[in-house]
């Protein structure tokens, strides 16, 4: 009884193991072979035997069960096995869907269409301004899908009307057939599979299959497959292999379906075993990712020699709202997880994933799906003329070495230099910012304290403690006033003139740039105007004074410790110069000049002595300036010092002969006289008074001149004048950028 019910085995009247029930019922078991089934009975049969009886009830059939219709037309398009898909023409027209990024372009599309109406009606002629029209919305059009953030490019690949696998496939094969079923009762409507012609050629197309309206999404799963699925897949793969066709496959899926039923059947083994297989299958494969290829989901089909990529489609190991909500907590974060994944066609190609990108029309895939079929039937020839000069050894190897180059790397090896800058530096630890005042003046304290105890001990150094008060201060400020801005209602205009300014960035209309930076600097006024009725103003005031304070305690810091060093090597480098042995030599013998002579000042040296005291001050001061000059430091040349004891000297003279023309009686009393008037006067004099003043101050003026023109003095000054010019003629520089005072007895 055990053997017959197990030869018996159906699954919605389709026999699995046993041979057919509607031909024969066999059994080695009882003897039983060749009993016709109609002679047992239509809807109720039995068998009876000595000690054997055994009832069974046929099933209501279902829809697609038996998916070849009653009436079967032997003469349509694509022979009679295309009864066997599901997929057919839609019969009303997809509705369009704008998304959120696109309703500018809406805007101008709905212009265009109110001026053609408005021509319609009015029988006038508007084509100059529809032409206008036209040309603003292809341009705007450009510039949008030329410079898509990865979130767009995520929401184009889910947009609604993208064409599915089977739009693609029919618009690219001469001939396809739909291969069902995994062999064990199931067939995954999520995954289709089939032999289809291009150029006279077989292939076998395999691809995820989303639906195109609510109710093909329901019967199609969404696009994610069951184990069921994956298995169906692995059966055409075997096939293909065996036939020696070409596999390509079609990546468009969010991931594989995770519900109980799922695990309890293998998910997981399923795009395991397709894996292990993928990579020993001897025929060449090519993966075509059309939408979003999410995680194992997509790589249980995509294991392949080339992965193409369509221009707007997304391949990821997590969805960006997913990664959003285990790293921000909030899948509001999307679109930074979009960036931080790189999973788009361009950053994927980068990163040598994808080995190219088939381009797509303007307005994405959807646009014009023929021709981005067309573009996608295009690439597929190319590479396979590629992988078609490879022998079956090559083709094995070229598979496995574009997956082990992915993240690799070898121990042991230098860090290329380059590539070191590069290299991702150590997170530091987050600050976390909102300290009140009373914190922060607590912390500052106890750095001012440490700062303190750091310069009596030269182990320590106080820097790094004022350096890391500063960048926690930068945090504060930075995050009170993002708090500032968001009291003020002002952060979605700040984001949104972001984003427009981002998006203008490597754009040439001059005038939008103008007029974003206007916006930009009237949300700055308004910010500014507004801020003091914020409710942490005081809070950012004290941080803001807290930052300025210590920033400038570390530049003066930095400036004197530029200074100290630079005065120690010029200390060195003096040093130096004046150890030399010749130097040495005849400042040692002016020495014992000067302490032969007996003289007790040294006004009273003789004239060839100070002569060779000035010379020899000369050429230290000539080393020295040669020193400064390797330090990018310049001095005053020798001859401009002597000059300038010179000059010094005149000006003490000149200041001795106005002492005693003040000090005369008649200058002195008009002096006292001048004084009196002032007095006198206030500060609201007469017109006889001010004249009285101005003549008092004209003739001393006059008589000060008078004095200062004097014979003496004026060839001393000519003398002096004549003297600078030669000096600063044969100098090299005539800038004085360094000044230095210095003793050599």
């Amino acid at each position: 009884m055990a053997s017959l019910s197990h030869s018996l085995v159906t699954s919605r009247g389709n026999l699995v193991s046993g041979g057919s029930v509607s031909d024969l019922i066999r059994s080695s078991s009882n003897g039983l072979s060749g009993v016709p089934l109609k002679s047992l009975g239509r809807t109720r049969f039995g068998i009876k035997t000595k000690d054997l009886r055994v009832f069974s009830k046929l099933g209501k059939v279902k829809k697609h069960d038996y998916p070849w219709p009653d009436n079967a037309d032997p003469n349509v398009k694509g022979g009679v096995l295309s009864h066997l898909s599901h997929f057919k023409l839609l019969k009303e027209k997809q509705k369009p869907v704008t998304l959120d990024f696109e309703k500018p372009l809406m805007d101008l599309r709905k212009k265009i269409i109110d001026v053609q109406k408005m021509a319609n009606e009015t029988d006038l002629d508007f084509s100059d301004q529809i032409i206008l029209l036209e040309t603003k919305y292809q341009q705007a059009l450009k510039d949008l899908y030329t410079h898509l953030t990865p979130i767009q490019r995520v929401n184009i690949a889910r947009h609604p009307n993208r064409p599915t696998f089977l739009d693609h496939v029919l618009n690219i094969t001469e001939r396809f057939v739909e291969l069902h079923g995994d062999r064990s009762g199931y067939d995954d409507p999520a995954i289709v599979t089939g032999l289809g012609t291009i150029n006279d050629k077989n292939y076998m197309f395999i691809g995820h299959q989303k639906g195109r309206n609510t109710k093909e999404n329901i019967q199609r799963n969404f696009g994610m497959p069951t184990p069921q699925g994956y298995r169906k897949a692995l059966r055409m793969m075997y096939y293909a292999d065996h036939h020696g066709f070409p596999i390509v496959t079609f990546i468009d899926t969010p991931g594989a379906y995770a519900d109980l039923k799922s695990e309890e059947l293998g998910q997981g083994e399923a795009i395991a075993h397709n894996l292990r297989t993928m990579f020993g299958l001897k025929v060449p494969i090519i993966s075509i990712v059309i939408g979003e290829g999410g995680s194992g989901g997509a790589l249980a089909i995509g294991c392949s020699n080339i992965m193409l990529m369509l221009e707007n489609s997304v391949f990821y190991v997590a969805s960006p709202e997913a990664c959003a909500a285990i790293l921000w907590k909030s899948a509001k974060a999307a679109p930074k997880a979009a960036e931080k994944l790189r999973i788009t066609a361009g950053e994927l190609l980068k990163l040598q994933i994808a080995d190219g990108i088939i381009p797509e029309p303007l307005g994405g895939a959807h646009a014009d799906p023929h021709w981005t079929s067309q573009q996608i039937k295009t690439a597929i020839l190319d590479s396979m003329e590629e992988l078609n000069k490879m022998d079956t050894e090559k083709l094995l190897e070229h598979r496995m070495l574009k997956f082990r180059k992915l993240g690799g790397f070898q121990e042991g090896i230098p860090v290329d230099p380059i590539k070191k800058v590069n290299m991702k530096k150590k997170e530091e630890p987050i600050i976390k910012p909102g300290m009140s005042p009373e914190e922060l003046e607590g912390e500052v304290k106890e750095l001012k304290q440490k700062i303190l105890k750091a310069k009596e001990s030269s182990s320590e150094h106080p820097e790094s403690g004022l350096n890391e008060m500063i960048k926690k201060l930068k945090i504060e400020v930075d995050y009170e006033l993002s708090e500032a801005m968001k009291a003020l209602g002002l952060t979605d205009r700040s984001v949104a003139l972001q984003q427009d300014f981002e998006k203008s960035r490597n754009s040439k209309d001059h005038a939008t740039i103008l007029a974003l930076n206007e916006q930009i600097e009237n949300l700055k006024n308004e910010f500014k105007q507004n801020l003091h009725t914020a409710p942490n103003y005081k809070s950012l005031k004290y941080k803001i004074d807290m930052l300025s304070e210590l920033s400038r305690a570390k530049d003066l810091s930095e400036k004197n410790g530029k200074i100290g060093s630079l005065k120690q090597e010029i200390n060195k480098k003096f040093e130096e110069i004046l150890d030399r042995p010749d130097l040495k030599g005849k400042i040692e013998s002016i020495r014992k000049e000067i302490e032969g002579s007996e003289v007790e000042s040294a006004t009273d040296l003789d004239q060839d002595l100070k002569d060779n005291i000035l010379k020899l001050k000369e050429e230290i001061e000539m080393e020295f300036s040669n020193i400064l000059k390797q330090l990018d430091l310049h001095i005053e040349p020798p001859t401009l010092s002597a000059i300038k004891n010179k000059a010094d000297e005149l000006n003490q003279q000149t200041m001795e002969v106005i002492e005693d023309m003040i000090n005369s009686s008649d200058l002195k009393d008009q002096i006292e006289q001048l004084k009196v008037e002032r007095a006198k006067a206030g500060q609201n004099p007469s017109l006889e008074t001010k004249n009285k003043i101005e003549g008092l101050e004209q003739n001393i003026r006059q008589a000060l001149v008078d004095a200062m023109d004097s014979s003496v003095l004026k060839k001393k000054y000519e003398r002096l004048m004549s003297e600078f010019s030669e000096a600063v003629n044969s100098s090299e520089t005539s800038q004085v950028n360094f000044e230095t005072n210095s003793s050599f007895s």
